[in-house]
């Protein structure tokens, strides 16, 4: 039975005891559950709910896009396509009007 690498020194020669997954190179123990629901992202819109892929959202304020002369008006509605780990831009969005884009969380409310 194959089991991911340690997430301690990426070592390949795992094993299970019971629950846990176990390095015998750096001794590093985990039970790769709990290791999968800490890896899920938690971000929030401005009002503090909780966003996910698919999520539909509105924008709270007008919004410049960089580089362009376009604007992004309150009300327009854009579709979640993929939650991010980053510290700004954490929304690959599509947006109505504009197309692809990233976008930042506390700009946006769920619809």
């Amino acid at each position: 039975m194959s089991h991911p690498a340690c997430p301690n020194c990426q070592s390949a020669f795992v094993y299970k005891v019971q629950q846990l997954l176990i390095c015998p190179e750096c001794s590093h123990e985990w039970d790769p559950i709990e290791l999968k629901a800490s890896s899920i992202v938690n971000v929030r819109d401005a009002n503090g709910a909780l966003l996910t892929e698919g999520d539909k959202v509105t924008v709270i304020k007008d919004l410049k896009i960089k580089a362009s002369s376009q604007v992004i008006k309150i009300g327009t509605k854009a579709l979640i396509r993929r939650v991010l780990d980053k510290s700004n831009h954490e929304l690959d969005c599509k947006v109505d009007g504009v197309g692809e884009m990233m976008v930042t969380a506390k700009f946006v409310k769920k619809a």
